[in-house]
């Protein structure tokens, strides 16, 4: 307990809680709670693509025309949107973890009448209110997640939770190439993917009311006691974690943070505080950011099947390219582990996205199975390397007191975005066929590089606490 005190009391013993955080080494707790959110997002990223990845079995079962279709893959997206804000605003006024478990048991409850529909309507009414519960489940894990990890370590934890929440993809692919043929117990396959998704989330929630709170959102809230504790707790684990020769070479204090910043307690976050001169090229660059960015990564995520079909595959085929290609979304989560931290955000972001771009082009007009599913993995697994560094750039972007409020709001705009694909991208792909809807999605992330190149700001190993 003496040596992990001592990391206290050194000249900057004054210095805030946010400063004792970003220069802790990665303890033991840290590890746990990013698994703990990484398992939570698991069940995110199946929710997100569940969907997508059945919608022409669902079409075929409930014999639905091209509106309802729409309808069903969009209102999802639509309760995200209302989540995204909601819950956001939920998280900084009552704390990260109590709206963790809001969303959670919002998304079980909601999933689980979900594999119950009898007809379209009750399956869209469903999808939505499950969409309001997951639809906060990435900011608020990325904003959770940039309270507690240190700084220089910050973007390749996150980037290692993201790694086991994409394992959700290729999941929810097999699953359904496994389950959609089937009848278990005279129930149609796919309803048994909801099932899945609503017990999977209720493990999660039993796992996150272990969860600590926030500690810069304690302090920023004035329990700056409460915070004080979590911080030594994690504090007296550095002696465990680290070998006694690496102790003596701890990272110096954040400069970027003057002291007792975060431990004074702070007035109650505004959303309209994102419009602040200091904030207000920041929040513009972002709100294009998210809801461009959606375009790229839901637009094949969403529509490959409906893609394949177009090009004359069955249902059973076109599920199996599918979840082959799916394999590339944990795959680029984990290569994004190595290099989060060598380069700069928002050009691994820029670089990401102008590689998507051409890899879907390449889908588009592959002329053999070998070459869709090729570009399929690529695409798929520089997706996934496109949206880790853009959970992390996010939620980089605001101090304590506005972050998941802000966050939210941004993200939500993403999801307004997703419900608006089906309805902008299926009439192109109808019309004139995969070639010039990725196309269309190419020149979208070719304005979303611009953007982020053009106005977005350095963050690699910068504190959060910033304004």
């Amino acid at each position: 307990m003496a040596q992990a005190s001592a990391l206290r009391e050194t000249p900057d013993a004054a210095s805030s809680l946010g400063d004792r955080i970003d220069r802790m080494p990665v303890t033991p707790t840290h590890r746990r709670l990013t698994a703990v959110v990484g398992v939570g997002l698991l069940f995110d990223t199946f929710e997100n693509n569940l969907s997508g990845t059945i919608s022409k079995v669902l079409q075929e079962d409930f014999a639905f025309d091209g509106t309802a279709l729409k309808l069903m893959l969009a209102s999802a997206f639509i309760g995200q949107f209302f989540g995204s804000v909601l819950l956001g605003r939920v998280a900084d006024r009552y704390g990260r973890r109590r709206a963790f478990l809001i969303n959670l048991a919002l998304y079980s409850g909601f999933s689980l009448l979900g594999a119950f529909s009898p007809n379209v309507a009750w399956l869209i009414v469903t999808r939505f209110f499950a969409g309001v519960g997951i639809g906060a489940e990435q900011s608020l894990s990325d904003c959770y997640l940039a309270d507690v990890l240190p700084a220089k370590q910050r973007g390749r934890y996150t980037a290692w939770a993201y790694t086991l929440a994409f394992v959700g993809v290729p999941a929810v692919g097999f699953a359904a190439l496994w389950l959609v043929p089937l009848s278990p117990l005279g129930i149609d396959g796919w309803r048994w993917l909801f099932v899945i998704g609503s017990l999977g989330s209720a493990v999660v929630w039993v796992l996150r009311r272990n969860l600590i709170e926030s500690p810069r959102w304690l302090a920023a809230n004035g329990r700056e006691q409460e915070a004080e504790e979590l911080v030594s707790r994690m504090e007296a684990e550095v002696p465990a974690a680290i070998r006694e020769q690496d102790r003596a070479q701890l990272p110096a204090p954040a400069a970027a943070e003057a002291p007792g910043t975060v431990s004074s307690p702070a007035r109650a976050a505004r959303l309209r505080d994102v419009f602040q001169a200091r904030f207000r090229r920041r929040t513009a660059m972002l709100w294009v950011f998210c809801t461009l960015s959606v375009v790229g990564y839901y637009g094949f995520g969403a529509l490959a099947p409906q893609i394949l079909a177009a090009r004359g595959y069955d249902v059973v085929t076109s599920l199996g390219f599918t979840a082959v290609s799916f394999l590339g979304y944990p795959i680029g989560a984990l290569l994004t582990v190595p290099v989060m931290e060598r380069m700069e955000r928002k050009r691994l972001v820029a670089l990401s996205a102008t590689v998507m771009a051409l890899a879907g082009l390449g889908f588009a007009y592959a002329g053999s199975a070998a070459l869709i599913m090729f570009f399929g993995v690529v695409y798929t697994l520089v997706s996934n390397v496109f949206s880790t560094v853009s959970h992390v750039y996010l939620a980089e972007q605001y101090p304590t007191r506005i972050r998941a409020a802000a966050t939210g709001l941004a993200y939500s705009l993403s999801k307004l975005s997703a419900a608006a694909l089906p309805f902008i991208l299926l009439p192109v792909l109808d019309a004139h066929g995969p070639g010039p809807l990725f196309g269309v999605i190419a020149c979208v992330m070719g304005v979303l590089v611009v953007t982020v190149l053009a106005f977005g700001d350095r963050t690699t190993g910068v504190s959060v606490d910033r304004d």
